[in-house]
């Protein structure tokens, strides 16, 4: 065992910030996609 996994940084779960992660980039390109939709609708 290397010194660093005796010394982490964190202890939090990875999975829980790759969910994080996937969740924000998602919301951010559902509003573009919905912004789109509504400028397509309305020109």
């Amino acid at each position: 065992m290397n010194e660093f996994e005796k010394d982490v940084q964190s202890n939090r779960n990875d999975a829980i910030d790759s969910g994080i992660g996937f969740v924000v980039v998602f919301g951010f390109f559902m509003t573009i996609f919905a912004i789109a939709q509504v400028i397509d609708l309305l020109f």
